[in-house]
């Protein structure tokens, strides 16, 4: 049970990486290895065209989710910090201007 669950998982991993074509191919490749007929090796090829998509998407939120916990544990600025501080400089800049302007 623990081996199929792991060749499911890389089997999930491996295919989310591969584009689209490969898949395709690959997709191809096992439906006349199986001796698929053509609308089943239509709809097997959209699933695992679909589980390829899904994959996909799962290992670019597990990647985001993990540099966004690196740049956190590093103390870097975020794109959010940035904006915050642009919109303090730019009211501040605003006020010293307005100042300026008042002396003359």
């Amino acid at each position: 049970m623990k081996d199929l669950l792991k060749k499911s998982i890389l089997t999930g991993i491996g295919i989310g990486l591969m584009t689209k074509d490969k898949v395709k191919e690959f997709a191809k490749k096992t439906a006349d290895e199986a001796k698929m007929t053509e609308e089943e090796a239509r709809k097997f090829a959209d699933e695992v065209l679909k589980q390829s998509e899904d994959s996909k998407q799962k290992i670019e939120e597990m990647i985001d989710k993990q540099v966004k916990k690196s740049i956190d544990k590093l103390g870097l600025a975020n794109k959010e910090d940035l904006e915050k501080i642009e919109k303090k400089l730019s009211k501040l800049q605003s006020t010293l201007n307005k100042k300026a302007n008042f002396k003359e």
